[in-house]
C-alpha cells in the first residue's frame, strides 16, 4: 500500500460521504443503492440527494435513547435493534456501509468492522468518521468526565462511554485495511469542539511535545472492499 496521504477537509463529512455514495451509485450503474447506517441511533444520516434511489437499513443497540432516536429518522426504509457484534449482517447485502461516530464507543471493533466489510457488496464502500485517539482530543474525550466535556463547549453528544481502541487511529485502520486486503481511498480530518476544547487540545499537544496533536479531531476515511479478493493491493 502506498503512503496514505491525509487531508484536511473544509467540507462537511456528509457532504464528502453523499458524494462519494452519488459516484459510486453512477459508477456501478446501480439501480437502487443499498445503504447499511451502522449505529443509527446517532446522527442524522447522509445527506443524500431526493432523486438517488436508495433502501437504507439502520442497526443499533436496543436501549431507550437509541430506540427513540432510531424510530425518530425518517430516512430509514428498515431497522433492527441488536448488538452490532453480533446482530444477523447478510453477507455481500450492501453496496455501502456508513458508520458515524460508532468504533470508539464499542468493544471489539475490529469484529464489527470485519462483520460490516463482510456484508458489503465486493467493490463497495465503507464510510466511518471517529476522533482520533492518538490526538489531543482523543485524550480528552476518553479522561475527563462527559459532563466537563459539555461545560467545556464540546459537542460530541456521547451516549455511551468511550472506548477507543487501539484501531480508533490512522495506523490502526493502516494495519486493519492491510491485512483483509482492503483500500483506504481517502482520509482527511476534521476538528469538532468548542473554544475551550480546542484551547486545552493546544495546551496537551504543547505538553506532549506534539505527541498529541491538536491539528484535528475527528479522522474521516473512505474504504473500498476490492471487486476480488485476489485484486492486488497498490
Amino acid at each position: 500500500m502506498t503512503e496514505l496521504s491525509v487531508r484536511d477537509r473544509a467540507v462537511a463529512e456528509d457532504d464528502l460521504f453523499a458524494e462519494r455514495v452519488r459516484l459510486h451509485t453512477h459508477d456501478k450503474g446501480l439501480r437502487k443503492v443499498h445503504i447499511l447506517e451502522a449505529g443509527c441511533g446517532r446522527g442524522s444520516g447522509l445527506a443524500l440527494p431526493s432523486d438517488l434511489d436508495r433502501h437504507v437499513t439502520g442497526i443499533d443497540l436496543d436501549t431507550p435513547a437509541l430506540r427513540a432516536r432510531t424510530s425518530a429518522r425518517e430516512d430509514l426504509d428498515t431497522f433492527h435493534l441488536g448488538d452490532l457484534r453480533n446482530a444477523p449482517l447478510p453477507p455481500r447485502a450492501y453496496d455501502v456501509v456508513h458508520a458515524d461516530s460508532l468504533i470508539e464507543r464499542i468493544t471489539h471493533a475490529e469484529l464489527v468492522l470485519d462483520r460490516m466489510i463482510a456484508a458489503l457488496k465486493p467493490g463497495g464502500l465503507l464510510l466511518v468518521r471517529f476522533t482520533d485517539r492518538d490526538s489531543a482530543y482523543g485524550l480528552i474525550r476518553r479522561a475527563l468526565p462527559r459532563r466537563l466535556r459539555r461545560l467545556l463547549g464540546d459537542d460530541v453528544g456521547d451516549t455511551h462511554p468511550s472506548v477507543y481502541e487501539p484501531i480508533t487511529s490512522l495506523e490502526g485502520m493502516r494495519n486493519w485495511c492491510l491485512q483483509r486486503g482492503l483500500v483506504i481511498a481517502e482520509a482527511h480530518t476534521e476538528t469538532r469542539g468548542g473554544g475551550s476544547v480546542v484551547a486545552l487540545a493546544r495546551a496537551l499537544a504543547t505538553l506532549t511535545g506534539g505527541r498529541l496533536t491538536a491539528d484535528h479531531s475527528e479522522l474521516v476515511l473512505v474504504i473500498r472492499k476490492p471487486e476480488s479478493r485476489f485484486a492486488r493491493i497498490i
